[in-house]
């Protein structure tokens, strides 16, 4: 075997070196971008695994109304996400139309409205609360005619809805005895394409002296002068914005809050809402409900109650054609010949008898929910 000599050496260290050198240079490179790589991957991974963690569940609203108002008027004034509608049951009964609600709220997207209801707890609800208006039920106090506690319990379900969902826009209050009127994209495109309120505010009524003096000669006064005394339905449809007016409110509240001394003029569910509108923001409403009831055989201070015989197709377009009364304050929003021109639609109608559930059963999808 010949024995290397030096130049061939030379040689092969020649050959050798350009490899060495590439070696050498492209090594950190190829560890730094594997390095890279593996970072950016990780960091994909890690911003993917934050993003798909759940939201936290909202904590339920306060149980004592002090908690729960101070709460409810710091919310913030416009509907995040999607507009809905609040649907608040205020009752003492059974809802024995839950049955025709059910059909109602069966059209309707549920990431478009809520239900809350007021039940009175020293009342027993037998059948109990089922179906779509199972686990519904807000906290609850007391609810009796001729006491400021109905309207009370209107203040504390729109109080709950402003609080528990920030999408709520629109907040209607019902009794248990209302149907609705129209399909539930009929009301829904209705009411969220509307900037007012829906309240029927009344000035010139002949029982508005005896309404206002119903806790004694002055004891509305200096907060609530007797021209800013206003009466209305029971009923209505509030803004978001007005709710929050409602539950932020503690003057006007604290008058109508008062103990009637003359009990068979004591109606502050019907005179709290529209003075509070009228006094706060008479421009941000429709003076008129959207609730029809029938006043003409009014009897012990209540409507006309449909019953069994009563219901048909004929009724249900009777009711719908009807034009909503528009207070006396409504010039103070448009034109006279504006308010003439105005035709809101009834979206819902009142006071129905419990056993008239199966003929309105039977009209349901033909007459009612069909527009």
């Amino acid at each position: 075997m010949l024995s290397p000599t030096p130049l061939s050496l030379l040689c092969a260290l020649l050959l050798c070196l350009p490899l060495a050198v590439i070696f050498t240079i492209t090594s950190p490179t190829t560890t730094a971008t594997t390095t890279a790589s593996t970072t950016k991957n990780y960091q994909k991974l890690k911003i993917k695994t934050i993003i798909s963690l759940p939201r936290p569940p909202r904590p339920p609203p306060p149980q004592d109304d002090e908690s729960l108002f101070r709460l409810a008027a710091g919310i913030n004034p416009r509907p995040v996400r999607r507009k809905k509608i609040a649907f608040l049951f205020l009752t003492t009964t059974p809802l024995h139309f839950a049955p025709l609600w059910e059909l109602y709220f069966d059209q309707a997207p549920k990431q478009l409205f809520n239900i809350y209801i007021h039940a009175d707890p020293s009342y027993k609800y037998d059948p109990p609360f089922s179906g779509m208006f199972a686990n519904r039920v807000i906290h609850s106090e007391p609810a009796k005619r001729f006491t400021p506690t109905l309207a009370s319990a209107a203040r504390r379900l729109l109080a709950h809805a402003l609080v528990h969902d920030p999408s709520n826009a629109m907040f209607a209050l019902l009794s248990p005895s209302c149907i609705p009127l129209h399909s539930f994209n009929f009301t829904y495109k209705t009411l969220a394409r509307s900037k007012k309120s829906f309240i029927e505010i009344l000035r010139n009524e002949s029982w508005a002296y005896d309404r206002w003096a119903a806790r004694g000669p002055d004891a509305m006064l200096p907060e609530v002068k007797l021209e800013d005394f206003r009466i209305g339905s029971q009923f209505w449809v509030l803004s978001r914005e007005h709710a929050r007016v409602v539950v932020g409110d503690q003057m006007i509240w604290a008058k109508f809050n008062k103990t009637c001394v003359v009990e068979d003029a004591c109606y502050p569910e019907e005179n709290y809402f529209p003075t509070l509108i009228h006094m706060k923001d008479p421009r941000g409403s429709v003076s008129a409900t959207l609730t029809h009831v029938d006043w003409r055989d009014s009897f012990d201070g209540h409507p006309r109650m449909y019953e069994a015989s009563d219901v048909g197709s004929d009724l249900i377009v009777a009711l719908r054609n009807s034009r909503p009364r528009y207070g006396d304050d409504e010039g103070r929003n448009g034109s006279d010949s504006s308010v003439r021109r105005r035709h809101d639609p009834f979206l819902f109608a009142r006071k129905f008898s419990p056993d008239s559930i199966q003929p309105l059963m039977s009209i349901a999808k033909e007459a009612i929910l069909k527009d």
